[in-house]
């Protein structure tokens, strides 16, 4: 029998190539070509020519880093933070603030056109926060080195396991910014604190919050004499071995308008203060509910939206997949006496049929899903009878894939905006009003 061979594709992984930087994505990388491929470049900025290092060649596309500026943007700065060639929590910061912006728009602009065959988007002035101290929760990672006997305390490198020891990071609320060094110290003094894998910051209304997990058990006179050392700030330390329900003497809370909102440190909240309470108040404007509207709020959480739309709306129903978020919803439902409002759970991937929660008589669709979009849940949707649909997006892909479908349905883009919810990154998040045609 005869035997054919395959000759094997050469890969260019790691050459250096230069190349002329024509646009950005949405992932804030710089795109060009080369040989015919399209190349997502980091560190690279539309306008500028660089030297730059394969990472990874594949059959259409080539990722790549950027390793030499030859010719620099205007809109390029330098970035503030000492860590930012190796943390990978922010994306662009050599990316001057007010450019990031537009570059964001730019990116959706394109992904609208791909995916939604929508050139023209009807945009709104966007949503912003101060470029830094602008985030209010955050995880960092632990790492016990037995090399040099040391708790490493910091963020991860992008693309990397590797934990970046930090001393500081000013986009973190001020309360935490120039903490972290005391942090570390602290869980460096005694080899209790060796099976810490991450601790949680939370700044919230009511004060700060500390949740350490830990993989052994941490003797109660270790826990105390960490908590002396941030006695001064006021910090509430919590610990979780994974085993035992989180001791919570008082809940962490944030207000918005007059209402308040309980939640734990293991629900989902918006870490951007400033924004999260623009983007609620623009939605109730966009809306503009009436008081016989009945609101359909799914992947609510713990009422973020739900509880605001009440204020206004005839009934809201509030669904989401996690029974710890629901549980919250319904607690801030009752703190705050909001009665025409009720919360389900159910997994909003499955099937629509036989849920208790869906009914005829819903007009307004709420959606503000992960990053994997509202696409199972839409497609099965009698979406006919909603007047208007708002979404809340954090990711621009299944946003502009998601909108196919409800322009399929009959509606149009009514108003579209940005919310910086995290500046000086890749993520885009957006607000989206469909009203039907």
């Amino acid at each position: 029998m005869a035997q054919f061979f395959r000759a094997k594709t050469s890969s260019a992984k790691g050459k250096t190539i230069e190349l002329a930087i024509e646009s950005m994505d949405h992932q804030g990388r710089g795109v060009a070509k080369h040989q015919g491929k399209v190349c997502f470049v980091d560190g690279a900025l539309s306008g500028e020519r660089v030297k730059a290092q394969i990472q990874q060649d594949k059959s259409k596309l080539i990722i790549a880093k950027m390793v030499k500026l030859q010719q620099s943007s205007e809109h390029r700065v330098s970035a503030f933070c000492d860590y930012y060639n190796d943390c990978g929590g922010c994306q662009l910061q050599h990316l001057a603030h007010k450019e990031q912006l537009i570059v964001k728009q730019q990116a959706l602009n394109k992904l609208f056109a791909k995916f939604a065959k929508t050139e023209q988007l009807p945009w709104q002035e966007s949503i912003e926060s101060e470029p830094t101290h602008y985030r209010r929760a955050a995880r960092l990672a632990c790492f016990y080195d037995k090399q040099s006997q040391r708790l490493k305390v910091g963020f991860r490198s992008a693309k990397s396991k590797h934990i970046v020891d930090i001393k500081r990071c000013d986009v973190l609320s001020t309360p935490f910014a120039s903490s972290l060094e005391k942090l570390s110290v602290a869980l460096n003094s005694h080899k209790a604190f060796a099976s810490v894998t991450h601790v949680q910051l939370c700044d919230a209304d009511n004060g700060q919050y500390l949740l350490l997990r830990h993989t052994k058990q941490i003797n109660e006179q270790s826990k105390e004499m960490l908590a002396a050392a941030f006695a001064a700030q006021n910090w509430r330390l919590l610990w979780d071995d994974g085993k035992q329900a989180i001791n919570y003497e008082v809940l962490p809370n944030y207000r918005v308008a007059d209402l308040t909102f309980e939640f734990k440190l293991s629900n989902f909240i918006q870490v951007n203060r400033a924004v999260n309470e623009k983007m609620l108040l623009q939605a109730q404007t966009w809306l503009a509910l009436k008081e016989d509207d009945q609101v359909l709020d799914l992947f609510c959480g713990i009422g973020n939206f739900s509880l605001l739309m009440a204020k206004r709306a005839n009934k809201v129903i509030g669904v989401e997949g996690s029974e710890s978020s629901v549980a919250m919803a319904k607690q801030n439902a009752h703190t705050n006496q909001i009665s025409n409002v009720q919360f389900f759970c159910s997994d909003l991937t499955a099937s629509l049929a036989g849920t208790q929660w869906f009914s005829d008589s819903l007009n307004v669709l709420l959606l503000d899903p992960s990053r994997t979009g509202a696409y199972e849940i839409l497609q099965q949707m009698p979406l006919q009878q909603f007047a208007k649909v708002l979404y809340v997006s954090c990711d621009p892909v299944t946003l502009a894939r998601d909108s196919a479908l409800l322009l399929q349905a009959g509606f149009e883009i009514h108003k579209v905006g940005l919310m910086n919810m995290f500046p000086h990154t890749g993520h885009i998040e957006t607000m989206a009003l469909f009203q039907r045609r």
